[in-house]
């Protein structure tokens, strides 16, 4: 199937990701079937899609009074059967586990056509593991988004042992609906994005610990430092632009002394150290202040939407 023919959609799974998933590809004009094991889940994913879409016609990305029409574009259902038939796409989001994912795959592939693309939405779980457990492995891939979808842009998608026409057209997809759709050819834990803020993060909890900077200070030096330039470009684009008029050649001439030696010096741990978790928590307390954890995403979507006009992401 081609992406352009794209528009019925089955979200299995209702969870947080689901319902993010479903809310964005309804904002996007699609017809979307939401399922999961039984009714009080559907209808706190019905609550959460609602609540979504409220947010985004609040901060001007929808209009108000499309959020009616929207909803009337959704349906749900506790059969994973009823939910990927006649659908021509499938974004698979269920528990972050292979026994679960396994039974899923296995009904989806009872039911489902077998010429559409299944993705799953797992933000580990290797892609040709998932493909061993069904009939159709070609046309399974990892479709990984950034939490929440309906607000951040990137998709990773994982080839495992997918057909390179499935791979093309969940790309193509993802692209024709707005989203920054990125192939990973090769397959390593955690895929690309969480290996770099797993690399970020080892050695921030690690000046932490060795009392260089507060846990507050450290967000702050990454927030309005280089999180700054990273909203606009990854980071050899930015030592690129660093090298001046003779970019990377340039940069490696001057700096390539001075990062050898950091990381010499960097954290090369691969277990949390023993009193990371009190030591984050406390700084974390901290960092803040009389803010609750709901506030605290409402500021940040609402800061990443408006992040996102500015890119004419949304």
């Amino acid at each position: 199937m081609k992406a352009k023919e794209i528009r019925k959609v089955a979200c299995i799974g209702a969870g947080t990701i689901g319902s993010s998933w479903a809310a964005y590809f309804l904002v996007k004009g699609l017809n979307v079937t939401i399922q999961d094991v039984n009714g009080e889940l559907i209808g706190n994913s019905e609550k959460r899609i609602l609540g979504f879409l409220k947010s985004m016609a609040e901060k001007g990305i929808i209009p108000m009074e499309s959020i009616a029409s929207l909803q009337n574009n959704l349906t749900s259902t506790t059969s994973i059967a009823e939910a990927v038939k006649d659908v021509d796409f499938i974004q698979e989001s269920t528990l972050e586990k292979y026994e679960i994912k396994k039974g899923v795959i296995e009904e989806i592939d009872s039911s489902a056509r077998n010429d559409i693309v299944l993705s799953s939405s797992s933000s580990g779980l290797l892609a040709s593991k998932l493909q061993e457990y069904s009939r159709y492995p070609g046309r399974l891939v990892v479709g990984h988004p950034f939490n929440p979808p309906h607000i951040i842009p990137l998709v990773e998608i994982i080839k495992g042992n997918a057909d390179e026409d499935a791979v093309q057209c969940a790309y193509d997809f993802y692209k024709e609906i707005g989203k920054v759709p990125i192939i990973i050819n090769k397959e390593v834990p955690g895929h690309v994005a969480n290996r770099i803020q797993a690399a970020l993060w080892r050695e921030s909890i690690d000046l932490v610990m060795n009392g260089v900077c507060s846990v507050k200070d450290v967000d702050a030096a990454v927030a309005f430092g280089p999180g700054l330039r990273w909203a606009l470009m990854g980071p050899n684009m930015i030592f690129n632009l660093g090298g001046g008029p003779g970019g990377i050649e340039a940069f490696f001439g001057q700096f390539k002394p001075a990062f050898e030696s950091w990381w010499k010096d960097m954290a090369t741990w691969n277990e949390f150290p023993e009193g990371s978790k009190e030591a984050l928590k406390e700084g974390l307390k901290e960092e803040m202040g009389d803010r609750d954890m709901q506030e605290i995403a409402e500021w940040r979507d609402d800061k990443l939407i408006n992040l996102l006009k500015i890119l004419k992401y949304v």
